[in-house]
């Protein structure tokens, strides 16, 4: 019998060992095919990672003590690829890969499940797509952050049951299936942290999360959560931060709350939670507390004031009364209290910059009584001073007006009383001064003009007295200068036109007395100019003409002489009332010829009209033959009447003929357009609005057929005409006026040379445009868009936006165009719901289909559309989406699939900006949910475009100040 000796036995167990072991020069090559798929990466984290050197000492590679790779650690470091997930689980000893906050993107494929050792495994905040897969195998994994990583779909929430040593979950800010509360997740009995905001949670937190006793952060933010926070929540005792913001949960604080003593931050805001504060008078660790935008009741817990480690305080728009803690914010470093849209009363507590360190305070729209305490002057780090629309008196604190760091004081709406003093000269970086309805006094001070930051100034309705300070235009950024309803007296300094910046000047109802400044004509951006109710003299400057104002008030003063011919408008002409020595060409002053001449103008137009109703017959034949052999109707040669909404350089003659079949150049919504060039090289844009064809023939046959016609017109002409008339904003067309007859109608705009952004996108005039350009388009359509919606007096909808009515001037600058479907929201109509049909196909939001209903989301739809167009250089409907198939039904199936979204991407767009635009395909994405409730508002949308959004989680700190503000009173 063959007796194998003892060592001839290791020797051949060694041997057995080693055929089944991955080598080192297998770890080495799977290392350097990882670097291969990063090598475009703009980092020198590889300089390391050459075949020489062991890969134990590669950058962020740690070995085990049999120097096998154990971690890989990657984290930041510019990396943009593919991570092979297929050779990387080859690496058998495998324990951590941390490749967060990079550029990374690709799917996360089956392999993964290989490496079964994992038990750290983050790839937080890059750029992956498709579903996650089974993670079921991982059993070992203790900490799993895909937070703000791109993975969308349907979550694979099942596979965590298997993951029973996790103990940090972290899963938000992903576009995933809505999904109930995932109950797997109550099984993970040794979670310290679950993170779980974004990601499509829907109905109500189950009583079992009382099942998860170590949980130290619970964060369910910006779902759709409801139905009341359970009472079970309460036995969490270890939670030292409660995330739940952006939900519609209802009800009162449950019964014990109390009792989570370990709180530190704690953030239930834009919820719909009532009841009084009671509960939370136990928890003295609190620095945070965030309960904003709902409906509690009742008094502010006195309690609050011992609280000695509050920072942050914000629980503005709810219903709270009594008054605050004089203590409050007089223990810690304290930052911010915002109580503001609340029913508070009592004295500000004087002792909340104790510290030094407090950036705003905000109280506005309370009943506060009593002054502003004298501490508060030496709050060198005060950034905002809102306290406006109380019940607050006395004399401003000295020392307050020159705070260094203020950026805005507002004290409107309140009983203060006293001067301004001239130390405002070193608030180097106060840009808003609202002082208005108070009962200041005194002179302004010329020191204010060394205030270099200021932008907008508000003192209306003083008793400010003297004269307006000569060297006010020394502040270059200044916009806005309202010193109506005070007693400012002597004349209005010429300097004034120096004042570059100035949009709107206000200085109606004081006692200013001499000549209007010709240097008025020199501000190129005044938009707005009311010196009405003054004792001005002298005669109108004709400098005003060359202004562009939407406004021009001079009324109830002692102005004598011509009225100029271009400020001599119907826009204009209540503001000439008051001034008895003023005249026109068509009303002169001294003489009674003007009224003859009147009476013979009356007998002409009498016999124009007589031969008008002669010819009308004719005139009815000759339309019917035209239409008949669609020719262009010729205009009319008389009967105009032209309504200025603007100032103007040409007259209606000139328009009406120039409207001749060489200057048509396309079709609008509701008419055909043409291009006028005045005798002084200006373009404008004129859009001919005629009535139906059978409204025509009807016009013909009867009187009251004509008032048919005449309301069928008015429909989409004056939907557009009143709309745009009352519109100023750089990002809406301009309309300069209307000139309307019997039967047609003519509007006049600017003329943008640059098309539609549909002709630069889609025609054969298209060009290659680059991101930049397609992005700053993007901002500057939704700024009109948000106007329309939250800067006008009454919502504006438009109801058909869409890329061919988003004009762009010479510097690609887009307008929001073509208002003949625009409807303003009536206040008290029922409802924000208007019942006509509108929209274009592919641009109609779903619940039209079912509803025939359109509002302000339904734009952002639509708008969300055109967001797809500038990211993908599709078309809205195209053959290649499949029957029935539109733009978003195309990218949600791309986001579905295992594709790349990359590859949704305009081939135009630079690879180096791909990524960018993919980020306004998300915020598309968003602006197109098939629940109205679910897209964001045009406000928001601007936010979401301008947001650089930096990234949210780190291992173990979320920055919520990245997610959204605690303080949005700004």
């Amino acid at each position: 019998m063959f007796v194998l000796q003892w060592p001839s036995l290791m020797l051949l167990l060694l041997l057995f060992v080693g055929l089944f072991s991955p080598s080192k020069s297998d770890e080495l090559h799977i290392l350097l095919d990882l670097k291969s798929k990063l090598e475009k990466s703009n980092t020198s984290v590889f300089s390391s990672w050459t075949p020489g050197n062991s890969v134990c000492n590669f950058t962020g590679v740690v070995c085990n003590s049999d120097g096998l790779v154990k971690e890989i650690n990657l984290p930041q470091q510019q990396l943009v690829g593919v991570l092979p997930f297929d050779s990387m689980c080859g690496l058998q000893s495998l324990e951590r890969i941390d490749f967060s906050k990079n550029s990374l993107h690709g799917t996360l494929t089956e392999d993964l499940k290989n490496c079964t050792r994992l038990q750290v495994l983050d790839l937080g905040c890059n750029y992956f797509s498709g579903e996650v897969p089974e993670l079921s195998l991982l059993g070992n994994l203790s900490f799993l952050n895909l937070n703000k990583s791109g993975f969308s779909g349907k979550f694979p929430w099942k596979s965590l049951e298997n993951l029973t040593k996790l103990g940090f979950l972290s899963l938000g800010d992903n576009p995933f299936d809505s999904s109930p509360f995932p109950e797997e997740v109550l099984k993970l009995d040794k979670l310290y942290w679950l993170y779980l905001t974004n990601c499509s949670i829907t109905g109500q937190i189950p009583g079992g999360i009382q099942n998860l006793t170590q949980l130290q952060n619970l964060e369910l933010s910006d779902n759709q959560l409801s139905g009341e926070i359970p009472t079970e929540i309460v036995k969490l005792k270890k939670l030292w931060q409660l995330e739940l913001y952006n939900n519609s949960f209802t009800g009162k604080l449950p019964a014990g709350f109390g009792n989570l003593t370990s709180l530190v931050n704690f953030d239930a805001s834009q919820n719909r939670l009532e009841g009084d504060l009671s509960e939370l008078r136990y928890l003295n660790q609190l620095a945070s507390l965030q309960l904003f935008q709902n409906q509690f009741s009742g008094e502010i817990p006195q309690e609050f004031g011992d609280f000695k480690h509050l920072i942050e305080f914000s629980l503005y728009t709810n219903k709270l009364t009594g008054s605050l803690p004089q203590k409050i914010g007089s223990w810690a470093d304290f930052i911010y209290i915002d109580v503001s849209e609340n029913f508070l009363t009592g004295q500000i507590p004087p002792e909340m910059c104790k510290n030094g360190k407090m950036t705003d305070l905000l109280l506005l729209q309370n009943k506060f009584t009593g002054t502003i305490p004298e501490s508060y002057a030496n709050c060198k780090s005060l950034i905002r001073l809102r306290i406006n629309n109380n019940s607050l008196s006395g004399v401003i604190p000295p020392g307050i007006w020159s705070l260094p760091n203020l950026f805005i004081i507002d004290l409107t709406a309140n009983q203060f009383e006293g001067p301004v003093t001239g130390d405002i000269g070193n608030a180097k970086s106060l840009a808003q001064l609202f002082l208005a309805n108070n009962r200041f006094s005194g002179e302004l001070p010329s020191m204010i003009s060394q205030a270099s930051s200021l932008v907008s100034i508000q003192l209306s309705s003083n008793s400010f007295s003297g004269q307006i300070p000569s060297n006010i235009c020394q502040l270059k950024k200044l916009n806005n200068l309202y010193l109506n309803e005070n007693m400012f007296s002597g004349s209005i300094p010429d300097s004034i036109g120096s004042c570059v910046s100035l949009t709107n000047i206000d200085f109606a109802q004081n006692l200013l007395s001499g000549k209007i400044p010709d240097s008025f004509g020199s501000l190129p951006s005044l938009n707005s100019l009311n010196i009405s109710t003054n004792k001005l003299s002298g005669e109108i400057p004709v400098s005003l003409s060359h202004l562009k104002l939407s406004l021009l008030d001079l009324s109830n003063n002692q102005l004598v002489g011509p009225i100029p011919d271009s400020l001599n408008i119907p826009a204009f002409r209540v503001g000439f009332a008051g001034n008895p020595g003023l005249c026109t060409q068509n009303d002169p002053c001294s003489s009674n010829s003007g009224k003859s001449h009147h009476h013979l103008r009356k007998i002409l137009w009498c016999l124009i009209a007589a031969i008008l109703v002669l010819l009308i017959s004719l005139a009815c034949y000759l339309i019917a033959k035209l239409k008949q052999n669609n020719l262009e109707i010729p205009l009319k040669q008389n009967a105009w009447r032209m309504k200025s909404f603007r100032v103007l350089s040409f007259t209606e003659r000139e328009i009406i003929d120039s409207i001749k079949p060489e200057n048509f150049i396309g079709k609008g919504g509701s008419g055909n357009v043409y291009k006028v060039v005045l005798a002084n090289g200006k373009e404008l844009a004129v859009k001919h609005i005629w009535p139906s064809k059978s409204n025509d023939q009807k016009s013909c046959r009867s009187s009251s057929a004509m008032i048919t016609s005449r309301t069928f017109r008015s429909t989409e002409y004056e939907a557009e005409v009143a709309t745009l008339s009352a519109v100023r904003h750089v990002n809406v067309v301009k309309l300069y006026c209307s000139i309307t007859s019997e039967d047609s109608n003519l509007l006049v705009y600017e003329y943008l040379p640059n098309g539609s952004l549909w002709d630069r996108l889609h025609t054969c005039n298209k060009i290659k445009m680059g991101w930049e350009v397609r992005y700053a388009i993007a901002v500057g359509a939704a700024k009109g868009l948000e106007y329309l919606h939250h800067g006008c007096d009454r919502p504006v909808v438009h109801r058909d936006v869409k890329s061919s009515n988003i004009l762009l001037d010479e510097e690609w600058k887009p307008r929001i165009a073509d208002f003949g479907l625009a409807k303003i929201i009536q206040a008290g109509d029922g409802g924000d719901w208007t019942h006509a049909i509108a929209g274009t196909h592919g641009y109609i939001a779903p619940e039209y289909a079912y509803a025939y209903k359109v509002n302000e989301k339904s734009d952002v739809y639509s708008f969300g559309v055109v967001l797809m167009e500038l990211v993908t250089g599709k078309r809205p409907i195209e053959a290649k989406f499949g029957e029935n198939k539109d733009i978003v039904n195309w990218v949600c199936s791309k986001i579905n699939s295992k594709e790349s979204l990359v590859d949704v991407v305009d081939s135009i767009i630079s690879e180096d900006l791909k990524e960018d635009a993919l980020n306004v395909l998300r915020i598309a994405i968003h602006c197109t949910a098939k629940n109205p409730a679910h897209r964001p508002s045009m406000r928001m949308v601007v936010q979401m475009l301008e947001d650089a959004e930096p990234c949210l989680l780190t291992n173990i700190v979320v920055d919520k100040e990245d997610v959204r503000s605690p303080n949005s009173k700004t």
